[in-house]
């Protein structure tokens, strides 16, 4: 690939990055972060802010993030605001794309240019296409499969890489929960940010909470330590009856990337076993996703996913609407749902489900992140519903 010149003599930059899509379309751009090349699916998420979070983010493993808001960077990054747990895993997304070049820091916070932090991550990073285009594109056909490049010299194998895009099988199917999860076992205290404090630690804990580790966040394990509680995390594959010898008051079913019922195939049971023992159970995105399928449900692909900071959610129990963070591209089908099992959220985009809840056991879920953070708070409830459930089960108990 060689510059371009047009009839008046002026000389088009070369091309550093493409974005080449299992359809064979080409997209040039200029690369940042990490060099080399990447595969995955490719989404568009709409939040205007928290993208190191989002680019941390364990569930967005195998998928590459383009952003909506056009000046990504401003704050910069910072070791305080990562959501991945296990270190030593995928780092997140596999790739990010932006209209513009990124944008210098100015933030108190910020210890590393964006830039620099990805390449020290291993991401790879696109600028400088039609960013409003590629996600016209996906609303109309779809989350495409692609492969994302970056090559200093300009040189690419296209050949090479549109025949990548185009035998990669997609994330329907896949399991990538083992590229996430934790290798084994630790415990939790940290709890949530405070302003001009950092994050603090829970000394006077009133309950033992066990997550399951799909792909966990961190602020998840923070919001449940300010809500009281020790958190002992278990690596995904985690037997029922090694997370019932731990003596949980509560268990909780972690995000995490891939299909679920790809993963279910070894996480349904374990749920089912878990459910049965009366134990409090709180799930969220793929846990909600799992609970669904260990409930008697079925899960689906969704067209173009749900990935933003601003999706209104009406809980249909109290009748409130709330704006929440979200990120998945799969969803539970409604319709497959038991009589047993109440629908207990709703999309006001587009009608999926967004949470459920057995009437006769404390076992609850939902498709959203109430822990978000940056971003919507009305959510937050939900812990303080989990913790209840698990005092009034510790009352009835004594």
């Amino acid at each position: 690939m060689s510059p371009k010149q047009d009839d008046s003599g002026w000389i088009e930059p070369k091309a550093t990055a493409l974005l080449v899509l299992a359809d064979g379309t080409v997209l040039e751009g200029f690369g940042l972060g990490a060099t080399g090349h990447a595969v995955g699916e490719v989404c568009f998420n709409t939040a205007m802010t928290g993208y190191e979070e989002i680019l941390t983010d364990p569930s967005y493993a195998g998928q590459i993030v383009t952003f909506t808001f056009p000046h990504v960077g401003n704050v910069g990054t910072n070791d305080e605001d990562i959501e991945t747990v296990n270190m030593a895993a995928t780092p997140g997304a596999r790739g990010l794309i932006l209209r513009t070049a990124i944008t210098d820091p100015s933030n108190y916070r910020s210890a590393l240019h964006l830039d620099q932090w990805l390449k020290r991550r291993g991401i790879i990073g696109l600028s400088g296409i039609d960013t409003r285009a590629l996600t016209s594109l996906i609303r109309s056909k779809g989350m495409p499969n692609a492969v994302i490049a970056h090559q200093p010299t300009g040189t690419f194998d296209v050949e090479a890489l549109k025949k990548e895009a185009r035998e990669w099988p997609g994330l329907v199917g896949m399991d990538l929960v083992p590229m996430v999860t934790s290798g084994q076992r630790f415990t939790w205290d940290e709890t949530d940010w405070q302003w001009n404090k950092g994050y603090s630690h829970q000394t006077k804990p009133e309950f033992h909470v066990v997550a399951i580790d799909y792909g966990i966040k961190r602020n998840i394990l923070r919001q449940l330590a300010g809500h009281g509680c020790t958190v002992t995390v278990v690596p995904a594959q985690t037997s029922a009856e090694d997370i019932m010898a731990l003596k949980p008051d509560g268990v909780f079913l972690s995000n995490g990337p891939g299909d679920p019922a790809a993963t279910g195939k070894y996480a349904v049971p374990v749920i089912k076993n878990v459910i049965k023992s009366g134990v409090p159970t709180f799930g969220i995105c793929l846990g909600h996703q799992m609970l669904g399928l260990a409930l008697g449900g079925k899960t689906m692909k969704m067209h173009q996913g749900h990935h933003g900071a601003n999706h209104p959610v009406k809980d249909l129990v109290t009748g409130k609407v709330e704006i929440t963070s979200m990120n998945h591209g799969f969803t539970v089908d409604k319709d497959s749902l038991p009589k047993n099992v109440q629908q207990t959220h709703v999309s006001l985009f587009d009608g999926s489900n967004c949470g459920i809840a057995l009437s006769d056991l404390p076992v609850f879920s939902v498709q959203y992140h109430p822990e978000a953070s940056p971003g919507p708070r009305d959510s937050h409830y939900l812990f303080g519903r989990f913790v209840e459930m698990m005092r009034q089960r510790k009352a009835r108990a004594a």
